[in-house]
């Protein structure tokens, strides 16, 4: 059904115009300091979302402290979720120009910085500025980095590699709950805040293990890639007039900024050797000017990219596959949110609360979650699987539980259920994979941020809908049955467009035969 982004027909330039000379590739890529991005990213997905998951604990302290209404306190923790994921294309400018490292540190002092002052917090509003915002933005800083470079630094092994990484969210809910409780109760909610601050200084830690990958490695990279896919790719890719026609980014205007940059920067070179014979004040501002150029260029191109990425020719928007996989991930993330909500409830309605009590049905789909990723990586990366395939199936698995969950009455029928929800859920660390296959390494970042983006914003608001529904209804089944078929809409979507895409060359080729 999918195989890669040249199946589609539509391709960035990621430099594949290269010489069909072998190239040995990197022995970063898929080893070595590739296992320590795994392991920097691990640890991210424990600090950040991992705490947040936690956000129940310190929820309840808010509800006692400043006596607010339940919905109102809900919203610093849905900020904070909601906007470490919408402010994904804006990391995106941030990677483009200062790359993952400075990006993953800064975010790491923000979000340190977000949990401190919230401790000296004197109401819900001051939380919204300090724990939802100055939080939220640095945790999204940091983030996007840590699924981006597992990305550049595997090929054969992404998906499991990015399973085993995104497994941190599954740990760390569990290590985060237990560390904020016993926080809370020994030194108080707001000294508990003040030291997940401090712990959270390690996120600048994982920042500092993300070296980049040179622009050479990335070329061998792609290079590999392009071998492996050769036979998909020759079995299904269109012509290189529908390859083009689809818009490709121009190679050209980036040969020439960059003969325009080098330019500049030797003509400062030239004046530094010209003035070595002058005093040291004026090699030390040669020296600045040289430092200032070159952090210009940096920008310069960062922006650029990221301009062209978004709204140039051929913007990611052009690409009609990637544009229905946004449509999807608007509806999927609070799909799988609303379980987690309505579960309590569901419990509580059949007296099944003895039985949950003993293994919470919230449990097993945390539990079963963390093994979903690491299998349908594993699965993902067989030669023979097509991982796009496999993130539709586990879709269409996780979509049929939404909306039958409503159906079980008996713990064992919601316990089976809400296993087959955890591991189907595990198609979120296929994410950055089948994003990567749809836009290539070189466009990740930007695309992803927009993909998580989406999620933000149906996590942002699919709670409260859901609610607002069970407000009106006094039912919980209809909002499972509403998030199931809306999630059922951005399914088709990822069903029909790539058909289209593959439709549409077909007839221009024909139309071409007729003239």
């Amino acid at each position: 059904m999918y195989a890669s982004r040249e199946d589609i027909g539509y391709d960035f330039g990621d430099n594949s115009n290269v010489g069909s000379k072998p190239i040995k590739p990197n022995p970063n890529i898929d080893g070595g300091w590739a296992w320590m991005i795994v392991l920097s990213s691990f640890l991210v997905h424990i600090l950040i979302m991992g705490s947040q998951m936690a956000l129940g604990i310190l929820n309840m302290e808010w509800l006692e402290e400043f006596n607010q209404s339940r919905g109102l306190t809900a919203w610093v923790s849905s900020l904070s979720m909601g906007i470490t994921l919408i402010v994904g294309p804006f990391i995106g400018l941030f990677i483009s120009m200062c790359g993952c490292r400075m990006t993953a540190i800064i975010g790491g002092i923000l979000n340190a910085l977000g949990w401190i002052l919230s401790a000296y917090a004197s109401n819900v509003h001051y939380l919204f500025l300090t724990f939802g915002v100055t939080a939220g933005i640095g945790s999204g800083m940091v983030y996007l980095p840590a699924v981006v470079m597992v990305g550049q630094y595997f090929q054969k092994r992404r998906a499991l590699a990015q399973g085993l990484s995104t497994t941190g969210t599954g740990f760390g809910a569990f290590l985060m709950t237990a560390l904020l409780k016993y926080l809370c109760t020994e030194f108080g909610w707001r000294n508990a805040m003040f030291i997940q601050g401090a712990i959270s200084l390690n996120l600048c830690v994982c920042g500092a293990l993300m070296r980049p990958l040179s622009a050479k490695d990335l070329r061998e990279k792609y290079v590999v890639r392009s071998d492996n896919e050769e036979n998909q790719a020759k079995a299904l890719s269109h012509s290189t007039e529908t390859i083009k026609s689809n818009g490709v980014l121009s190679e050209e205007p980036e040969k020439k900024e960059e003969a325009a940059n080098e330019e500049v920067l030797g003509s400062v070179q030239h004046i530094e050797i010209g003035g070595k014979s002058g005093s040291r004040r004026s090699m030390y501002g040669l020296s600045i000017l040289k430092t200032v150029s070159q952090l210009t260029v940096t920008v310069r191109k960062g922006f650029a990219l990221w301009y062209s990425s978004y709204f140039g020719a051929a913007s990611l928007f052009t690409n009609r596959v990637f544009v229905a996989f946004i449509i999807w991930a608007l509806f999927a993330y609070s799909s799988f949110v609303i379980p987690f909500i309505h579960l309590p409830e569901i419990v509580k309605q059949y007296n099944l609360s003895r039985q949950d009590n003993v293994f919470p049905l919230t449990s097993i789909i945390a539990i079963v979650h963390i093994f979903g990723k690491v299998i349908l990586g594993i699965i993902s990366d067989l030669p023979c699987i097509s991982t796009w395939n496999v993130f539709l199936m586990a879709n269409f698995t996780l979509v049929t539980c939404i909306l039958t969950l409503p159906l079980m009455q008996t713990y064992v029928g919601l316990a089976v259920v809400c296993a087959l929800i955890g591991f189907s859920s595990g198609y979120f660390s296929l994410m950055p994979v089948v994003t990567e296959d749809l836009v290539g390494t070189k466009h990740l970042a930007n695309a992803y941020g927009i993909i998580i983006c989406a999620n933000g914003i149906s996590a942002l608001f699919g709670p409260p809908f859901a609610g607002w529904i069970y407000d009106i209804t006094q039912k919980y089944d209809f909002s499972f049955y509403i998030a199931g078929l809306l999630y059922m809409v951005g399914i088709i979507f990822l069903l029909i467009q790539p058909c289209i895409q593959k439709k549409q060359p077909k007839e221009k080729s024909t139309e071409e035969g007729q003239v």
